[in-house]
């Protein structure tokens, strides 16, 4: 039987720890749970929750979660010289992630804008709006705002739109392939 374990914020009936609950995961995330330092996998919860109460606003509400401890993953198509890089954003929810200029300088790109849904889920692998910096494609960059990698425990997706994942900041940025920068949000 999966251990229950506490969160450091919200009201949720189901909480264990993310690698007791692969089953519930998005393959991609599961995978690299499996793949990830074994102590920073242990770290990450997973709570479940109702798939129609996912988008951010409706979620914080229902379940008791501070919006500040809630944090976005957008991902964002840059483009340079006729090729197209996907590449993902993490902000905390209440802020936007600055993709004209922040993400498209990082990145090098003439232009940056939000990932047609098709692209952002036919590339990750996960659902459209549970879509999580954990288990993206490795050869995609993962920009973390550095106000989400300084927050103690943050929220995000599962890599499906039941469920989500707690992690502390600290391991959002030891995350393969994330670099975390001051200003990603505006």
């Amino acid at each position: 039987m999966d251990e229950q374990v506490r969160t450091p914020f919200g009201d949720f009936p189901d909480a264990r720890r993310a690698v007791d609950a692969v089953a519930e995961l998005a393959a991609p995330v599961a995978e690299a749970l499996k793949n990830w330092d074994a102590d920073l996998a242990r770290s990450v919860l997973y709570v479940d929750t109702d798939p129609e109460l996912a988008d951010t606003a409706v979620f914080c509400a229902a379940y008791g979660v501070p919006v500040e401890a809630s944090a976005n993953c957008v991902v964002v198509a840059a483009k340079r010289g006729g090729e197209t890089t996907l590449a993902a954003g993490l902000v905390l929810a209440t802020t936007r992630l600055d993709v004209n200029k922040a993400v498209r300088g990082h990145l090098g790109a003439r232009k940056a804008s939000f990932a047609p849904m098709d692209a952002a889920v036919d590339g990750s692998g996960m659902e459209y709006g549970g879509i999580t910096p954990v288990g993206l494609p490795a050869h995609w960059p993962l920009l973390v705002d550095a106000a989400v990698a300084a927050t103690p425990w943050v929220l995000v997706g599962s890599g499906r739109r039941r469920g989500k994942l707690l992690l502390p900041g600290a391991a959002v940025a030891a995350l393969p392939g994330a670099t975390v920068l001051d200003g990603l949000a505006g």
